[in-house]
């Protein structure tokens, strides 16, 4: 081989594990027979940086048909289970999610988590929407509830 092709193949590959980037998804899902869902409610984070995040989690709980209820500060009584969420933003050119924590919660006890984890990269879908980030996670999560036809 040459020295020039050889420093070409080298640049290639360089590039492209840069550009891989990697999401990493762990998912504790939720056990459908043993906590059947009517309602979960969500309790509002004011540091959360994504505006649409609550709004995404409600969809995934809706789309299978469970009621959510959205409360700041104290649960409200009628809520055996409730959401708690975080997300963490970066910044390459652009603030991206970096990452997102969900955990549902039957009274004080987590009983169910997802985590989404970008770790960067070149990867254009590092800057994704919330929705296309959070939806598979909360599809994982919920993955014994069927989802309802509308």
């Amino acid at each position: 081989m040459t020295r020039n092709l050889l420093r070409r193949m080298t640049v290639v590959i360089a590039a492209s594990i840069g550009a891989a980037g990697c999401t990493h998804i762990d998912v504790t899902k939720m056990d459908a027979r043993k906590h059947p869902l009517s309602l979960v409610c969500i309790e509002e984070n004011p540091n959360a940086s994504a505006t649409d995040i609550v709004s995404v989690i409600e969809d995934g709980f809706q789309r299978r048909g469970i009621l959510t209820a959205v409360y700041s500060g104290n649960a409200p009584s009628e809520c055996e289970y409730s959401v708690w969420y975080l997300d963490e933003w970066g910044w390459d050119l652009a603030p991206y999610m970096r990452r997102a924590e969900i955990r549902l919660r039957r009274k004080a006890v987590t009983v169910a988590r997802a985590t989404y984890v970008h770790s960067g990269g070149l990867a254009l879908n590092k800057w994704a929407g919330t929705k296309s980030k959070l939806e598979p996670v909360i599809d994982q999560l919920l993955a014994g509830y069927e989802p309802v036809l509308k």
